[in-house]
């Protein structure tokens, strides 16, 4: 398909709820608000296509910058293809969801990551906490390195709660990640949980609310997700 058809049948799956609901979470024009699930039919399609996803991504539209993650070839990405991804991720869905996903499924994942997490960038920071929380939720414990994880669990708990908005979810995320999806961790990670305790958060419009990882991390083993690895990154 060509990059036209592409967006005409975006711009016709667009539903106004959606748009008015990826506005609110911090989109802007242009866009049409299409469901992701709506996205399938046509990804299964074209499947990996990356010049077209190239394409599609620097439109700035964000329904097809969000599709053009669903159709990357993230094996045919470069560190430079990926520092332009992050410089055009406008938000944090575009960051967290996009992007970090799209970098979890390379060999180069964990030394980007680790190089945006130290950017002092608030969506850069945020892209690379959540790369490794999609890495540790899809492949296996041996495939890391315990004293670094290690490591950054105290950078989280001596960082969090001054760490850019965007950053403190991921940063929280990264610990019931840990704690989830890790196990020679587990306990590590719930100590820090606990030591951590609530991060409260502020919205642009919203009151602040507060982040609890440790709850979190009960509710999931309650529900016996102790060592929980999903099959694929991208859907």
């Amino acid at each position: 398909m060509q990059i036209e058809a592409v967006m005409q049948e975006l711009e016709s799956l667009g539903k106004e709820r959606l748009k008015k609901m990826y506005i609110s979470n911090g989109a802007h024009e242009p866009l049409f608000g299409v469901a992701t699930g709506a996205m399938k039919p046509m990804s299964k399609q074209i499947k990996h296509n990356q010049p077209l996803a190239e394409q599609l991504y620097a439109t700035g539209n964000y329904d097809a910058m969000y599709f053009a993650g669903i159709i990357a070839d993230p094996k045919a990405m470069t560190e430079a293809d990926f520092e332009r991804w992050i410089e055009g991720a406008y938000f944090y869905m575009l960051s967290d969801y996009v992007v970090a996903v799209t970098l979890a499924e390379t060999d180069i994942a964990q030394a980007v990551a680790d190089r945006w997490m130290a950017s002092g960038k608030e969506l850069s920071m945020s892209a690379g906490w959540s790369c490794y929380c999609w890495l540790l939720g899809s492949r296996p414990d041996r495939e890391f390195d315990e004293s670094k994880l290690s490591e950054m669990l105290t950078l989280v708990q001596d960082t969090i709660h001054d760490a850019p908005e965007r950053t403190k979810y991921a940063m929280n995320n990264f610990i019931f990640t840990v704690a989830t999806s890790f196990s020679p961790l587990h306990e590590r990670a719930v100590e820090t949980a606990r030591a951590v305790g609530p991060v409260e958060v502020q919205g642009d419009k919203k009151k602040s609310k507060f982040l609890n990882a440790s709850d979190n991390i009960q509710k999931a083993a309650a529900r016996g997700q102790l060592g929980f690895k999903r099959k694929y990154v991208r859907c």
